[in-house]
């Protein structure tokens, strides 16, 4: 299909060209990345007109990025608030030169008013083409749709790093015969009987051979965050969640769900990396993106694919610390920000009398990954978290993964209903 043809003569194009005009996006590099996004998808133009042509644009606006890293040109301040950790020694120098230098080096948006119609000429002020810097097995973009706030500093990270006091013993030792399966073979799955790491979820996989959380698991866990009371809770003598620290005394504890857990294939197991019980540790594996959106919240992550219901989705990553070092840190910093850190009692039934420097949570306040960015619904969400045992038999200390609700459409936005630390 010549260039020509498709400018003068399709009218899907010309609404197209209409559209990145108002970018101001010259129509001869618009068509090149139109024509390829066209064959690409079959000639299928739903995918490219969805919200408002936000694939086309995107895809355009990748394309400048890519050829402006390749130029090895730079582009103002354009992800440079972003950097990449993988270690707890780099983790530790950053932290400390941050808190140095500034106290804390975070910028949560504020809520922005809604755009009127007469002013709604997006300008595209911050985009980056991936986020992770390929710390992840995808790219993830992120785009300011609105151009009307800066791109958010903080350091990425692909995994949870303790902070400094929080105690997590990884060990193989501590890994016993019967909590891993050494004589499995490949997949898991698709052995004849379940094996060891299924008695979690009593003696069946929670996941399916296509890798989406089964639909019976996914559907319980969804009650027990609806209908909490009908569900068995541990009660703490002296909550660490309920302390008063200026006091030093302890408000009665409101129990914790004592929740189902999915035990996945490690280290010590049988199995390969590709083995059907392994599907959070392998990444995300998802299309994403952060964008800011228009409905006055800020930040929010969305998928640029359709996506099944039992998707995984991503992990909640930050930094591991202590109820105290999360309550110093917000004294330290009362005037800022935060997100919401998430609280780690998922199994404090089998923990007696956890003192507060014991609990643990996770902050991604100045470290964490894309889940960051997801908002919170109270009743619609098309997400829900899920404990996860990987690499630690005593559940002190477990991953949090996100897995979809329902059938999500692309361009959604992913949100979910969590249970989060009050900030004082």
């Amino acid at each position: 299909m010549q260039q020509a043809m498709l400018t003068n003569k399709d009218e899907k194009v010309l609404k197209a060209l209409e559209r990145t005009r108002q970018l101001d996006i010259p129509d001869e590099k618009t068509m090149p990345v139109l024509m390829k996004l066209l064959e690409e998808a079959g000639g299928n133009w739903s995918y490219i007109k969805l919200d408002n042509y936000t694939a086309l644009v995107d895809a355009i606006y990748s394309v400048e990025d890519e050829n402006k890293q390749s130029e090895g040109s730079s582009n103002g301040n354009r992800g440079k608030n972003l950097k990449v950790i993988d270690s707890p020694a780099t983790l530790k120098k950053t932290y400390e030169t941050r808190s140095a230098s500034s106290g804390s080096s975070i910028q949560v948006v504020q809520k922005q008013p809604q755009l009127s119609n007469g002013d709604r000429k997006r300008k595209y002020k911050s985009r980056i083409a991936d986020i992770t810097k390929g710390s992840e097995s995808v790219k993830i973009p992120l785009v300011d749709d609105v151009g009307s706030e800066a791109v958010p500093k903080f350091t990425y990270i692909p995994h949870n790093i303790v902070y400094q006091s929080a105690y997590l013993h990884v060990s193989l030792a501590r890994i016993s015969d019967e909590d891993c399966c050494a004589n499995c073979k490949g997949n898991c799955l698709s052995a004849d009987f379940p094996c060891t790491c299924a008695r979690e979820t009593s003696g069946e996989y929670a996941y399916t051979k296509e890798g989406l959380l089964k639909e019976k698991f996914l559907d319980t866990c969804l009650k027990m965050k609806k209908e909490p009371d009908s569900f068995p809770k541990v009660y703490c003598k002296d909550c660490p969640l309920e302390r008063d620290h200026d006091k030093g005394t302890y408000g009665k504890c409101d129990g914790h769900l004592i929740r189902k857990f999915i035990k996945e294939c490690w280290r010590k197991c049988g199995c390969d990396m590709q083995c059907g019980n392994r599907v959070v540790q392998r990444g995300i594996r998802c299309q994403l993106q952060v964008y800011f959106t228009q409905e006055g919240k800020g930040w929010g992550l969305r998928t640029l694919q359709d996506l099944p219901k039992g998707t995984f989705i991503c992990e909640y990553i930050g930094e591991i610390l202590t109820n105290t070092e999360l309550y110093d840190r917000n004294v330290r910093s009362s005037s800022e920000r935060h997100t919401y850190p998430v609280t780690l009692d998922a199994d404090w039934g089998s923990e007696k009398d956890l003192k507060d420097e014991e609990a643990l949570c996770l902050d991604a306040t100045i470290c964490g990954n894309v889940a960051r960015f997801i908002n919170h619904r109270c009743e619609d969400a098309n997400m829900i978290d899920i404990p996860i045992e990987i690499e630690t038999p005593d559940r002190h200390y477990y991953h949090i993964a996100f897995f979809t609700l329902r059938d999500v459409k692309a361009m959604d936005e992913l949100t979910w209903v969590s249970t989060m630390i009050k900030l004082p």
